[in-house]
């Protein structure tokens, strides 16, 4: 099982990297996580007959700004797009024209579903509402014996706490500066996410959307890195195009 990091920051493109985008590859099935700027990098990935599955956290333009790239896709197994209410609308509007090649046009077959009650996922994932501005969901999949959890655009919440609970990765944002606390945009620094994964006692963090008008640098990357190491030693501070197994 390998994770890939297509792209690692938050709100928009610079010469660090693309917004958010993270493939899971299981041996069931290909899983992304958002479809930021990085999105356009999934066909590099995506070589065997198995499922795409997209998993969307919400709305905002830096996690779905990729879905522009769909029509450069044409993967014979579909996408299957599972996201929060009002996700099917939003393909209808911005996967359409005037702004893209409409859906039913795409090389690539999608499905697309919104959360409900009765809700099944091909593979086993759970999903909990988080802390936004707006509509938020995280995610935990269930792979090859392992837990991989990505919550991404969230202050400190319970429902982030259960779903990294006894992860072997929780993958979540560092939008804020070492200390900085934001109440009225909820978002986490780099100590906030550290502790949460102590406190879950996780195996291993990973950093990513790294806010783009305050990480100018990698340099600042590295920063946030080294405190979320004080409280947690095994945080990574993600870059585009890392790939590890897990």
């Amino acid at each position: 099982m390998k994770l890939h990091f297509l792209g690692t920051n938050g709100w928009f493109d610079t010469r660090l990297g693309n917004t958010l985008s993270v493939l899971l590859d299981t041996a069931k099935a290909y899983i992304v996580f958002d479809a930021g700027g990085g999105f356009y990098k999934l066909d590099r990935y995506v070589k065997e007959n198995k499922p795409v599955i997209l998993l969307l956290s919400h709305f905002h333009l830096d996690h779905i700004i990729g879905l522009h790239a769909l029509n450069k896709f044409n993967f014979i197994q579909g996408i299957n797009v599972f996201g929060p209410k009002g996700v099917s609308k939003i393909f209808e509007v911005i996967i359409n024209t005037p702004y893209s090649m409409p859906v039913k046009k795409l090389k690539t077959k999608l499905t697309i579903k919104e959360f409900s009650n009765n809700l099944k996922f091909p593979v086993d994932i759970k999903y909990r509402k988080l802390l936004h501005s707006s509509a938020c969901y995280g995610y935990r999949v269930f792979a090859e014996g392992k837990s991989i959890v990505f919550c991404t655009d969230t202050g400190p919440c319970r429902n982030l706490d259960l779903l990294a609970k006894g992860a072997d990765v929780l993958i979540t944002e560092s939008s804020l500066a070492p200390g900085q606390v934001d109440n009225s945009w909820p978002h986490l620094n780099p100590q906030q996410a550290a502790g949460i994964a102590k406190n879950a006692k996780v195996k291993r963090l990973f950093l990513v959307h790294f806010d783009a008008g305050i990480y100018l640098t990698n340099k600042d990357r590295i920063l946030a890195q080294s405190a979320a190491r004080k409280i947690f030693k095994n945080t990574l501070a993600a870059r585009d195009g890392l790939g590890l197994s897990i």
